[in-house]
Order: C-alpha cells, then structure tokens, then sequence
C-alpha cells in the first residue's frame, strides 16, 4: 500500500533538498490537506479532515522550496524515504490572528484550514511549523497520508461557478495566479462584479513593482452568486447570509472582514488554478482585511476601494506588516521588541546590516528624523473623532469625508519634511510608535498613500520572483 506523508514540518531541522524535476516528484495536479486547527491562548491542535484533488497545478515547477520564509507558519513536503524536502512554503492564518484576541484568553476556538502543494507521485510526509518567542520555527504538527485511504479523493471537482479571464499572460505554472471571487453579488449582479475585477486589475497594475511586472501575472475571476446583494454587518444590525461567509465585525473589530468557512472559500477558488485569492465584497462600507497566502477582502465600492484593494494585497502576497500604530488593532501585541521577519518593518538601525541597508540614501541618519510628535498628535485627534462618528453610526459618507481629510494632512506633513523622499529608518511602525522602524516617511502600508514604500517594493519583488518560471 503506497502511504503519502503529509508533514508540516519546521525548517529548523536542515532536511536535504530534492535533487530531480517536478515530473520525478508530482503529478500536474493540485493537493489540498484540509484539517482543523483548535486551542485557545495557551496550547493548540490540530486534527486531519480530508484529502482533495484541487484543480490542476497552479504553482511554479522549479522553484519548489520557499527561501524567503514569511509568515507566523510554515510546511514542508518530504520524501519520508530520503528526508528530502520536495515542497515548502510559509504562510499564516484566521487562528494564528484569532489565538492573540482577547476572546482565545476565555474560550476555545476551532478554525479550518487547508495546505495546498503538488499531487505527490508517491507517499510524503508533511510538517507544519510555528514560531516560537524568538521568531524560530518549531513543529507543531506532522501527518503521514495514505494515498490509498478513503478519505483521499483524487476525483477532480467539477465546474459549479462561471469563470473568466481578466488578464492572461501565459500558463498557470510560469506565471503568478490570482482568483477573483464574488461575495454579496446576486446573479443579477454579476455584470458589476465583472466591472469590478477589472477595476481591481487595472488598481494593481497601477502601482509599482506589480506595474512593471504586469507579465508576470494571470488574473481570473470567479462568479459565485449570492442570495442577496451586500455583506453581513453585526455592528450596525445588519444581518445576511452571503455566498461565502464573508462577514464585517471579526473578532469584534467593525471594519475587519473575514470569512470563516474555508472549505468553501476553497471550493469556489478551485474553480480556476489559482495561488492567491481576491474576495470582492459587494458593499459600500470601508473595509476588508489580509492574511499572507490565504485570502484578501475588500469592499468594492467605497471611496477609498483603491487603497484598500492594494493596501490589503500586500498583507495577502507578500506578508508585509502594517505600519501604522496609532489605529486600534483587535490583537493583543507583545510588548517585547523581536526583529519582524517581514520586509518592510525592523528593529534594527545599524545602517549596514539594515534588512535594507542597499536601499539606504546617501548621507541619511539612521534612526531617521522626522517630524513625528506632529503626526501622532494630528493622528490621535482623528482616531478620537472616528471613534465618536461610529459611536454615533455617522454616515459612511461623513468617515469618509474625515478620511479624506487625514489623507491630505499627512501626505502634505510626510511630503515637506527634510528626509521626504529618503530611505532610511523612520520610527514608529507595526503597532508600536517606539522601537520599530519603516523604510520611509510614508507607505501604502502606513497612511493611505498612493504607492508602496521602498522596502515594500523590493520585498513584492522577491515574493513574484519566488513564483515565476
């Protein structure tokens, strides 16, 4: 009997690297591990659901082990024969942000969750790892599949949805995959949601490094009708039942839209070859949210969509880390100071071992002054206002005319400064107004700018260079 092992495994243990093609190892074939990921704040476990054929395979055929090691996850795929390491990748989760809440504290929590990789020609050993206080992988899970067990279903799924290209470039493995799933559109809907993917493609392309890198890219879109037009808002006593679960209010943070049924999040997505999914909200309120290598959300029709759409994708493609911190965050932060494995943020301010340190200008101070005291007071007063707008269920049209007006204070202050348009070391960033530094004054992923940092753009282009052939 032929046994596939499925591990989840820390990178920590060194294991040798395949030597040999893609054909030698896999199968053109997608498999999706689905299990259940449960705990509270102090332990967690994990337990197999199933096995599913997912599509053809989407990903890269050559560049199958993940050297840039993002995420608060991560998984290997071995050769349980050789302990080779076939496959990896990292990634993060709804239970990796849920257990940091203040809710893990009192109750348990149980989330799905899936791993996707190549169909293995023969049985392989999956491990899943975690970090530990220090930023380290460890196990926290292994799994040894029986590719002969009844609960491995190599049958391909059928066509359920309606799908379409939005931009082609080449084959799903040589190119960077996006899927476009329609949430809150009705069937009759659907002629909007497909003005609205497109919409999302042209935001994308419109910013750099993904602009100059529009090649690299197929985008398809998914129809998935819904029973009602719009998304569940708890906060405000509005109540639906949409296509894929996609509701505001997660883990209690009005804004934050996340949806928590991922097999069929999954199912849907499966309908085209995909790597990395778009969850388009047929609604007007400001909102969404990102998580590295599992999905975006993002409403389509507010005034600050674009920002949002690309804002959001960075979290999903490239794990980069908020750079704000002066909003309130529905997660408990650590008060020790860890360097951050994402690109974009740090600790560091040796300005020669800098994570980017190439990048520094010339004749720049590290730390990097700038004119901080006036944009938290600034900041803090609008913080204030916002909270009172929502206490008083103002308008969606009055946040966003107090939005607009954040957004021409800041960018005029981070503008005029001495080191606008320097790269350095700016503090303040990732939640923390001390100790953390961003590579510029502003960022898509500070403020809502209108382009992504340097330290932003560099790391977008080591995740796309990761996938393509």
């Amino acid at each position: 009997m032929k046994k596939t092992v499925i591990i989840i495994v820390c990178t920590l243990l060194a294991a040798p690297i395949m030597a040999g093609t893609f054909s030698d190892f896999f199968k053109n074939k997608t498999m999706r591990l689905d299990y259940y990921h449960t705990g509270n704040a102090v332990e967690e476990h994990f337990a197999f659901d199933g096995i599913v054929a997912d599509g053809p395979w989407a990903g890269t055929t050559t560049k199958l082990i993940d050297t840039l090691r993002l995420g608060k996850y991560f998984f290997e795929v071995k050769d349980p024969d050789t302990d080779h390491v076939l496959y990896s990748r990292g990634f993060a989760s709804i239970y990796g942000e849920w257990e940091t809440t203040p809710d893990a504290k009192k109750n348990w929590g149980v989330y799905h969750e899936s791993l996707r990789f190549p169909w293995p020609e023969k049985d392989v050993e999956v491990v899943v790892y975690k970090r530990d206080q220090e930023h380290r992988f460890r196990p926290v899970w292994s799994y040894e599949v029986d590719l002969d067990n009844y609960r491995v279903n190599p049958a391909s799924r059928g066509k359920y949805y309606q799908s379409y290209h939005v931009v082609e470039n080449g084959a799903p493995h040589e190119k960077v995959d996006i899927v476009i799933l329609s949430e809150g559109y009705t069937a009759g809907n659907m002629d909007k949601f497909r003005s609205d993917a497109e919409h999302f493609a042209r935001v994308l392309f419109a910013h750099e490094p993904f602009a100059s890198r529009k090649s690299d890219f197929n985008i398809r879109a998914v129809e998935v009708p819904a029973p009602q037009s719009g998304l569940n808002h708890p906060h405000q006593d509005i109540y639906r039942r949409s296509a894929l679960s996609v509701t505001y209010g997660a883990f209690g943070s009005e804004r934050y839209a996340l949806g928590f049924d991922n097999k069929k999040i999954r199912n849907a997505a499966a309908t085209v070859p995909y790597e990395y999914t778009v969850l388009m909200m047929n609604d007007s309120i400001y909102g969404g949210g990102g998580i590295y290598n599992l999905y975006i959300t993002a409403a389509a029709d507010n005034a600050f969509r674009d920002y949002l759409f690309v804002h959001e994708f960075g979290h999903h493609f490239a794990d980069l880390a908020d750079e704000y911190y002066t909003s309130a965050t529905a997660y408990e932060m650590n008060a020790d100071l860890k360097e951050p494995w994402e690109f974009n943020v740090t600790t560091n301010t040796n300005a020669e071992t800098i994570k980017w340190s190439e990048l520094v200008t010339e004749d720049t101070p590290i730390p990097t002054p700038w004119d901080k005291e006036a944009f938290d007071k600034h900041s803090m007063a609008v913080q204030k206002k916002r909270g009172a707008l929502r206490k008083a269920h103002a308008s969606e049209r009055e946040m966003e005319e107090l939005f607009r007006k954040q957004q021409q204070y800041e960018d005029s202050l981070l503008n005029n400064m001495k080191y606008s348009g320097h790269v350095g070391a700016f503090e303040g960033a990732q939640y923390k107004a001390k100790g953390v530094y961003r590579s510029e004054p502003n960022c898509l992923m500070f403020t809502r700018h209108d382009q992504f940092c340097a330290a932003c753009r560099r790391g977008i282009n080591l995740v796309i260079d990761q996938n393509v052939e």
